[in-house]
């Protein structure tokens, strides 16, 4: 599977392994079928309330080495001594001594404490309670005030993205800055997105479903898509579009989906407050 670089050096593989809302014994079933079926990259949160869940994973499959841990800082704990508190809460949860990737969730500007946040996460960094830091749902604006007062640039900015939300300006910033983009509701939770005659069309050409066609097109832009599946048969439909090559042309057919307008339920950052 071809993988992602940062700018810091941390890889990702082309696709991750989403698992907001799995909880309990059914989340963990999901987690470590996730694991067998071949995703390295596992992505939770502290506010997901399933980071237990992911560590019951990881000791029911008797699996860490290869794996990719990700969580997230909530907006509740960005002041800095909290931020330092919650990373090692969310290694005792996840059963680790080091969390591969740890980002703030959301930045949170009304409350303004995400400068401090991330000063935690340095700190976690360097206290070897994580590997790789970075952020959620930012904006270029608030990623250039953290290099110009920190002078550390994030590897990975996860944001919304997906066909009606192409998200072009900031895919660019994330280019030039060496910052790996992944993608949350890649699917912009299915439904309607897989009724677009074009989504229908490129599916039937390329004999593979509308979930496919759609996590190929976050593929092929560079971009890590997360998308959440219990099922063993929707994990390896999701995993296999990692293969699936489109033609250019037909990228641009999807990208013509998009819209300023085509959040899925009006998270905007600058306005978002998350807690």
């Amino acid at each position: 599977m071809d993988m992602r670089t940062s700018h810091g050096g941390l890889e990702l593989p082309a696709i991750g392994f989403g698992t907001y809302n799995l909880r309990g014994g059914s989340g963990v079933d999901a987690v470590v079928s996730a694991i067998a079926t071949g995703y390295q990259l596992i992505d939770t949160a502290f506010n997901y309330e399933n980071e237990g869940v992911v560590g019951q994973a990881l000791r029911s499959c008797g699996r860490r080495d290869g794996l990719i841990l990700t969580s997230k800082l909530p907006g509740r704990h960005h002041d800095y001594d909290a931020a330092l508190y919650t990373v090692e809460e969310s290694c005792y949860r996840l059963g680790v001594n080091e969390i591969d990737l740890y980002l703030i969730h959301w930045p949170n500007p009304q409350v303004g404490k995400y400068v401090e946040a991330w000063r935690g996460l340095i700190a976690a960094r360097e206290a070897g309670l994580v590997r790789h830091i970075g952020v959620s749902n930012f904006l270029p604006e608030h990623i250039l005030r953290l290099e110009k007062e920190t002078g550390v640039v994030p590897e990975v900015n996860q944001i919304e993205l997906h066909p009606y939300f192409a998200q072009e300006e900031a895919l660019a910033f994330h280019e030039e800055y060496g910052i790996i983009t992944e993608a949350w509701s890649p699917l912009a939770k299915a439904g309607k997105l897989f009724d677009e005659p074009i989504i229908k069309e490129l599916a039937e050409r390329y004999h593979c479903t509308p979930a496919q066609i759609v996590l190929a097109w976050t593929i092929a832009r560079g971009v890590v898509p997360i998308p959440k599946a219990s099922s063993i048969a929707r994990q390896e439909e999701n995993l296999h579009a990692a293969h699936i090559r489109l033609d250019t042309k037909d990228i641009h057919a999807i990208s013509a989906l998009s819209s300023p307008e085509g959040r899925l339920w009006g998270g905007d950052p600058l306005t978002h407050e998350e807690f």
